[in-house]
């Protein structure tokens, strides 16, 4: 039997082709089954999203009082820096882990990038702006100045409150507690060796 006819009595074969354009049509299908109308009414049936309304809050910022008016999603870090011009507070690494933005928060480091403003009502927040009476520098900046501790300064405002909070719970501080306790800030120009010097005069003093 010749092989052309030997193949047609295989019966009909099934291609690839075949089945894309099988694909093709049952998705159509699919398409057509869900109405326009179904579509809009299952969108109206669901959770509606909307942003929440700025709220008045009242904040304590470096022993003054300030009535805001803020979206719930600002953190502290933005509402210091772009409502009250205190722009000591640095934004760097936008990650939460450089230490640049440090204020202090009822007498305790934190980031204020990590904050929100509104969480921060009733509290005593400190910028390194309160450290400066005129010409009068608290002694950690002095400290900072005579040890050499800065270079391009983006890290040295959150270094200096961050050590003004660590010698006032550990004034008789040692290098070891120095290095673990100023851990969380980070300084990219390396003058950690300056702060460091720093820090262990002030505790040999008795703390800031």
């Amino acid at each position: 039997m010749p092989a052309q006819q030997h193949s047609r009595q295989r019966g009909p074969s099934f291609s690839r082709r075949d089945f894309l354009k099988g694909s093709g049509a049952a998705v159509a299908a699919t398409a057509i089954v869900t109405a326009p109308q179904e579509i809009d009414a299952a969108q109206e049936s669901g959770p509606k999203v909307t942003s929440a309304e700025p709220t008045e809050v009242t904040l304590t910022v470096n022993g003054r009082n300030y009535r805001l008016k803020v979206e719930p999603r600002v953190t502290l870090l933005e509402v210091l820096r772009n409502d009250l011009n205190l722009t000591g507070a640095k934004e760097v690494c936008e990650t939460t882990t450089c230490g640049a933005c440090t204020v202090l928060i009822d007498g305790k480091a934190t980031y204020a990038c990590a904050r929100l403003a509104i969480e921060c009502e009733g509290q005593d927040i400190r910028t390194i702006e309160s450290l400066r009476n005129g010409d009068q520098v608290d002694e950690v900046i002095a400290g900072f100045v005579k040890h050499d501790a800065t270079q391009c300064g983006f890290c040295t405002p959150g270094f200096v409150m961050a050590t003004k909070a660590f010698l006032a719970k550990h004034p008789k501080a040692t290098l070891e507690d120095v290095r673990k306790g100023l851990g969380g800030n980070i300084c990219r120009c390396g003058t950690y060796k300056g702060i460091t010097e720093c820090a262990l005069e002030l505790a040999r003093k008795g703390g800031a």
